[in-house]
């Protein structure tokens, strides 16, 4: 039997990937909301905003990474209906990811030109993002708490809260945004500063509902304010040997998504802005990829902790299949909005001839990066092997893209487009040791005590 007949696991599996799909596009739809409503306000606006939300894809990489690194080790203890050790987890990741958020704080209140100099050298697009970030900036506390709370959330199956507060954040972001952007209703036009209110309110909001259904509604996990102050030395060992790895490769990645802005916002005055456009359509619909590659890893997670090998090669099998649907129905969409999303932005000819050039490639990434990271970040790291998608990752984008894309830049003075393909060759070039060793089966690991 090549895939499984079980109700059971689609419903559990699509059931997750929608909400966690939700999860994602709440995060991405402030962000989106910000630049086609400041893309119709002024495209140097635009660019600022764009490269200051390069910071915070930085520190969503490194909070996802904490938040994955628990899921990893807790969906195991899920499969042995265990809560305690979950509990436990939760503070250590909750810990972590309030010290990385608030050392970025620190950091770009002290640097806030510096940060947003990094991906660009137009003085006017600084400007504006270093007017962007002295708001946005106090969001990123909120945003790490929410994160680890839904990641708890997401271990136990229990995911419907991410609807609310999806719809609740976009909702309030985008209501703000049309008042205080260009000044509606007597509202003061302010521009980056009124997106970046919309923005941070958001984030408060979104905050608070997680903060009230996780500490005083679930019944699953029970965690409550008291477990914040309950450490576990043991697990805390144990979460360490496992989060690691994918903490760095979620911290590499963003990195590396970052580098594309800076390397392109260097070469030209119009590819930032061309970037930016494309980039948030592409991340909006790689949100679909990602609840799929995090619904994997709940389930793999959980029926390697069970012990029950033959459901793991059956499943696996299944989540190829899908994973490949997934990535040409994502693929196909992005080519198909491409010209109406471009009417929603006012841009410069040569801007808007090249936004469209990178949508269609970004649209065949869409393909390969859906199945290559589901297997990677999905099945391989959640069935107990973070450190190969690691390995992986040093090897393609750390020993051969980044290189090659500077060269390509600056060396080589290659057009934006062709940079742009070798900065995403590693969504090509992964898809080859992904299927190798994922079909290997040599990276399951129970990694519980027993």
């Amino acid at each position: 039997m090549f895939m499984t007949k079980e109700k059971d696991f689609y419903r559990s599996f699509f059931k997750l990937t929608v909400a966690l799909m939700l999860q994602q596009a709440v995060v991405l739809s402030v962000n989106l909301a910000d630049n086609v409503m400041l893309g119709g306000y002024s495209e140097t606006a635009l660019s600022g905003v764009a490269a200051v939300n390069q910071i915070q894809f930085i520190l969503q990489q490194l909070v996802y990474g904490i938040s994955n690194g628990m899921i990893v080790l807790a969906s195991q203890y899920w499969g042995q209906h265990k809560t305690k050790p979950i509990r436990r987890l939760m503070t250590i990741a909750f810990w972590a990811a309030i010290g990385i958020a608030g050392l970025l704080f620190i950091l770009v209140s002290v640097f806030p030109h510096g940060a947003v100099g990094i991906f660009t050298n137009d003085e006017a697009i600084v400007g504006q993002g270093v007017s962007y970030l002295a708001i946005v900036r106090f969001g990123y506390l909120f945003f790490a708490v929410t994160t680890i709370l839904l990641g708890g959330m997401r271990t136990v199956e229990n995911v419907k809260i991410a609807l609310y507060v999806s719809v609740a954040a976009l909702i309030i972001n985008c209501s703000i945004n049309f008042v205080l952007i260009q000044g509606r209703f007597g509202f003061p036009e302010l521009g980056v500063r009124g997106a970046a209110i919309g923005t941070l309110t958001a984030r408060i909001v979104e905050c608070i509902i997680v903060s009230v259904y996780v500490f005083y509604k679930d019944c699953n996990l029970q965690w409550r304010i008291r477990h914040l102050f309950q450490f576990d030395r043991t697990l805390f060992y144990d979460y360490l040997r496992v989060s690691l790895p994918v903490v760095v490769t979620s911290f590499l990645w963003g990195c590396n998504t970052a580098l594309q802005t800076v390397i392109l916002g260097h070469m030209s005055s119009n590819a930032i802005a061309a970037h930016s456009i494309s980039s948030t359509a592409f991340l909006f619909l790689k949100v679909t990829a990602v609840g799929a590659s995090s619904a994997a890893a709940v389930l793999t997670g959980k029926v390697v902790g069970s012990g029950d090998m033959k459901k793991i090669r059956e499943y696996t099998r299944t989540f190829q299949v899908l994973f490949v649907g997934i990535g040409l129905a994502l693929g196909a969409i992005l080519f198909l909005v491409r010209i109406p999303l471009l009417s929603l932005y006012v841009l410069a000819p040569e801007t808007e001839s090249l936004a469209n050039a990178f949508l269609l490639l970004e649209s065949t990434v869409l393909v390969t990066m859906s199945y290559q990271m589901c297997m990677n970040t999905g099945i391989i790291s959640g069935g107990g092997n973070p450190r190969f998608v690691l390995i992986i990752d040093l090897i393609v984008i750390w020993g051969l893209v980044i290189p090659l894309s500077f060269a390509s830049a600056f060396y080589w003075h290659a057009s934006p487009l062709l940079v742009l393909l070798v900065l995403n060759a590693d969504q090509y070039l992964k898809c080859i040791s992904a299927g190798i060793y994922g079909n290997s089966y040599r990276w399951v690991r129970n990694l519980t005590r027993q």
